[in-house]
């Protein structure tokens, strides 16, 4: 494998890992955010 395919793959794997981030943290957010609203009641 040259070094240009193996940045390219690192490339999409921090990419992945970044969208992956991104979708559990905003799932923390709105779990948290609903717990908030069910204890406000």
């Amino acid at each position: 494998m040259t070094p240009e395919e193996q940045k390219l793959i690192q490339a999409r794997q921090r990419a992945r890992s970044l969208v992956t981030g991104l979708i559990l943290g905003a799932l923390v957010i709105l779990f948290f955010g609903i717990t908030i609203a069910k204890m406000s009641h």
